[in-house]
């Protein structure tokens, strides 16, 4: 199979979607590997490393394109990208679509077949490709949160672990998934007071056994979440219905309640977000203010620290990618169900209920597009 993997192009994203390990184990494999010219060059990868490891340098995306049967990347496709893809061709990469009508569009228009990282499952009903990317953004939050608390950046001037005789910032974390885990952990160890809200009782315990010196938990309720917010100095929102959108938990209205110059982070912004005031940034211009309360939203967070992200990615990646190639995505959707869930889009039909529920538009099962 020929592999192509352009320079992402979304503002701010250096990551990149193979890296030179990632290529050397496809060619292994029989596989031709086509890589655009600096499109790992974000995240440490010069050119040579991908020579090196056998890929074919090409010097536009056009190309990269044209002759790929798969196309292996890290964001969604942008709008001049999604005009080069084609019927018949394979798409691996992060979608998001549930918030996004205009690619979803694009995508069926095009009659690509398109697997989505973040809906590949596991047989523990995990996302495997999106954990790793969770992770990260769940680590970085408190660290982007305790920046745009910052005074010249907007925020209240607290200073999240305190000092002696100076209490430090309260943290509430929505969510005790994996980002949100992440997120107290690194926002505890950073010296803050941190409470974690969610629904799920055997989370709460596994939370409450595994770290419960580290930071408290409490069971999420319309009560808990006034009481909790009214309270914060940041909020990380890290809720996650897998492949649709992310509820709306944090309205207008309980801005209103907060502290001036309090901080949310909206890790959920891929997924339309979390906050009713979200709305997607860049790392170029990541915070904004609603009611005086300052809102970090940038789409793809771990972009920021590209080459953990990027290798991080790849690790998780790199099996799925193999499978495609080696047997074809039918073959490789057959043999794993798991990956089957990952199939959002083929023959300019969708593949995936929830994207289908939240844009309102009618969905095929997966296992039917495999025999169409």
């Amino acid at each position: 199979m020929i592999i192509g993997c352009p320079k992402e192009i979304k503002p701010q994203e250096f990551r990149v979607g193979m890296t030179p390990n990632a290529v050397q184990e496809a060619v292994a494999h029989g596989h031709e590997v086509l890589i655009e010219t600096h499109a790992g060059a974000g995240s440490g990868f010069p050119d040579a490393d991908y020579a090196a490891a056998g890929a074919t340098l090409v010097d536009t995306a056009e190309e990269v394109f044209a002759r790929a049967e798969m196309i292996v990347k890290v964001k969604e496709p942008q709008a001049i990208e999604r005009k080069r893809l084609r019927e018949g061709q394979l798409l691996f990469t992060y979608l998001h679509l549930a918030p996004d009508c205009a690619q979803t569009t694009d995508l069926l228009e095009s009659g690509v077949t398109a697997i989505a990282y973040e809906t590949v499952t596991d047989a523990q009903g995990g996302l495997p490709l999106l954990a790793p990317m969770s992770e990260v953004a769940g680590r970085l939050s408190p660290q982007v949160g305790a920046w745009t608390l910052q005074k010249a950046n907007g925020g209240r001037g607290v200073l999240l672990g305190g000092v002696p005789g100076v209490g430090p910032a309260k943290v509430v974390v929505i969510g005790g998934g994996v980002v949100g885990t992440h997120a107290a952990r690194v926002a505890a160890g950073m010296g803050a007071d941190v409470t974690v809200l969610d629904r799920s009782l055997p989370r709460l315990r596994y939370l409450d056994d595994v770290f419960g010196g580290v930071f408290r938990n409490r069971y999420s309720s319309a009560g808990a979440l006034d009481e909790l917010l009214a309270e914060a100095d940041m909020v990380v929102g890290a809720v996650l219905i897998p492949g649709a959108a992310a509820p709306k938990l944090v309205t207008r209205d309980h801005l209103k309640t907060m502290k001036p110059g309090a901080a949310i982070v909206d890790v959920a912004i891929d997924q339309g977000g979390c906050f009713e005031t979200s709305r997607a940034t860049t790392h170029e211009d990541p915070i904004y203010e609603v009611d005086g309360v300052m809102h970090y939203c940038v789409a793809n967070m771990p972009g920021a620290v590209a080459r953990t992200s990027t290798i991080a990615l790849g690790n998780a990646t790199m099996p799925f990618l193999l499978d495609l190639a080696d047997k074809g995505w039918r073959q490789a959707c057959t043999d794993d169900p798991h990956l089957l869930n990952g199939l959002n889009t083929h023959d300019g039909q969708l593949t995936y209920f929830a994207v289908g529920k939240a844009l309102g538009i009618d969905v095929i099962a997966p296992n039917l597009a495999l025999k169409s």
